[in-house]
């Protein structure tokens, strides 16, 4: 699967990122942030995101050139760990299996690939290999299966420390086994993404612990999602622990995930607060008001749903800025934030966007400060009580505080009068 910089910010929206990604997050993405390791990603979310990205099986040629330089990294020097360290018949199965798969990407290989854990597992024996090349050093997780061990993903690094690798996979086939390999760093671990009922992120965090080099964790099924998150101390984003075998699981058959429409709209009077268009000036997100919404180290895609942006002015004179985000299958959540001049947003309140209903989006704001309501494609009147429907525009518009209906006239004409929620 290929992707072009639209793909990559609406998959990172989505997610989790472009949704709320920082300034140059897409570049940070592009050219691997802070991670020493070159591979082939799918890009995903937030910030989100994430610098959210899910390897896929390969190597890729390095730019640049690593030298003939013998290498020496804590993965290749150290004896082999886990249960089955001793285990001859084993770890000549691993060795053999990782002999044919790297000869199928990698030519200039160093010695012998060495086993850095093998180890038991509710799934089945699994194994990470460090194999020393001549531009660095190809890592891997070797997984179980009923044909016998089997490579994942093979991962080349620049250089020969361990930051940016994969550092768990998740095993069996209903993936729901978690293997966390030990780099020496103390992580923790959330098996499940929740939400609290303003739509608020909530996960719990445990530590993982390590024995004799690894962790085994049993998780939830990882059918068509992924609950699980990891991360490094202190938990955020760039200390999130990347897993191998997200891929098949966020895109099964690796097929694309459906394009997220952008629903932009800028209502009357928001000139007058932002200075300009805000829509033509490309306003980024401000992500500081969002990280309550925002899952701050877990991996997501996206169910092609809408994202709705709108800029607008609250008779108060306070910015307006409506943004959505929606992970994997979850229902999106529509955000109000609001700003006073020369201070920044603040998220105020949001709701549940039910994109198949003749007005998906009723949001009340804070303070008076109106209602704001969205129907794609939908000419859009208000009346407060039994008075007289006043014209409201197009799409999207912020109703007075004192509106009790809405009418929705649809494309094709069809009229839908909704109350407006308290």
């Amino acid at each position: 699967m290929t992707m072009n910089d639209s793909d990559v910010r609406g998959i990172l929206h989505r997610a989790t990122d472009d949704l709320v990604s920082p300034p140059g997050l897409l570049a940070e993405v592009r050219r691997g942030g802070r991670r020493r390791v070159v591979r082939r990603r799918a890009v995903l979310a937030a910030l989100c995101a994430a610098v959210v990205a899910v390897p896929v099986a390969g190597v890729l040629d390095l730019t640049g050139n690593a030298g003939d330089t013998p290498v020496a990294s804590p993965l290749l020097d150290q004896p082999t760990r886990g249960d089955l360290a001793a285990d001859q018949g084993y770890l000549r199965q691993v060795r053999q299996v990782w002999q044919r798969r790297i000869k199928e990407v990698e030519n200039r290989t160093r010695g012998e690939p060495h086993v850095v854990w093998a180890g038991g597992t509710p799934a089945g024996p699994a194994a990470y290999v460090a194999h020393a090349t001549a531009r660095g050093m190809t890592v891997g997780f070797v997984e179980p299966t009923a044909d016998g061990p089997r490579v994942r993903t093979l991962t080349q690094a620049t250089d020969t420390g361990t930051d940016g690798l994969e550092q768990a996979a998740l095993l069996g086939p209903r993936r729901d086994v978690l293997l966390v390999l030990d780099f020496g760093q103390p992580a923790e671990f959330s098996p499940q993404l929740r939400y609290k009922p303003d739509g608020k992120v909530e996960r719990t965090f445990e530590p993982v612990v390590f024995r004799d080099g690894a962790a085994v964790l049993s998780v939830p099924p990882q059918h068509t999602k992924l609950t699980v998150a990891l991360s490094r101390l202190p938990v955020e984003r760039q200390n999130m622990i990347h897993i191998d075998g997200t891929r098949e699981i966020l895109f099964p058959d690796d097929k694309d995930r459906p394009a997220s429409p952008v629903l932009r709209h800028t209502l009357p009077g928001a000139e007058e607060v932002w200075g300009a268009d805000p829509a033509v000036q490309e306003m980024g997100t401000p992500t500081e008001a969002l990280v309550e919404y925002i899952d701050p180290v877990g991996v997501h895609t996206h169910n092609g749903s809408p994202r709705l942006v709108v800029y607008g002015a609250t008779p108060g004179g306070r910015r307006l800025l409506v943004e959505t985000i929606q992970y994997d299958d979850d229902p999106s959540r529509v955000i109000a934030l609001l700003a006073r001049k020369y201070l920044p947003f603040e998220a105020v309140a949001s709701t549940t966007a039910d994109w198949s209903a003749p007005l998906p989006v009723r949001l009340r704001l804070p303070d008076d400060q109106g209602v704001l309501v969205a129907a794609e494609g939908s000419a859009l009147s208000y009346r407060v009580g039994d008075g007289q429907w006043q014209d409201a525009g197009r799409n999207a518009a912020l109703l007075p505080a004192t509106a009790t209906d809405v009418r929705v006239t649809d494309t094709n004409g069809t009229i839908t009068n909704v109350p407006v929620a308290s």
